[in-house]
């Protein structure tokens, strides 16, 4: 029987088939890996400043720090809310005054490929009293 050109080919297409994957494969784990790490991030980045615009509208409506804080905390569940550092600005209220709340949280990454953590910061503003 004899050989068809086919089959020759089928068999060394094989290999190169093999050897783009291991090729390619670490590029694509790499790319998943920081989509996975961005997604993360930017979860933890969209909590924090949910826990900022909840501080500051209770810090509008009640002008009590702690209130603010447990406000905050409860608008970020799944963050460590003891990791939160917190700036009043400025640290009471006035009547139709701003008030600022800016949080800091630094949160640990998934992966530690990108580093072992990243800062985040939350900014919330309202106007005092309503």
């Amino acid at each position: 029987m004899k050989k068809t050109c086919k089959e020759s080919t089928d068999h060394k297409s094989r290999g190169a088939v093999a050897v783009e994957f291991a090729l390619v494969a670490p590029l694509l784990l790499a790319l998943v890996t920081g989509i996975v790490e961005f997604a993360h991030a930017f979860n933890a980045q969209i909590s924090v400043t949910q826990a900022a615009r909840e501080a500051a509208r209770e810090m509008a409506i009640k002008d009590n720090q702690t209130d603010a804080k447990a406000a905050a905390a409860a608008g970020a569940p799944g963050l460590n809310t003891s990791a939160f550092a917190y700036t009043f600005t400025p640290t009471a209220c006035t009547s139709n005054d701003p008030i600022k709340v800016t949080i800091t949280y630094t949160s640990a990454t998934m992966t530690g490929l990108f580093g072992s953590s990243v800062t985040l910061t939350g900014v919330g503003a309202m106007r005092c009293g309503g």
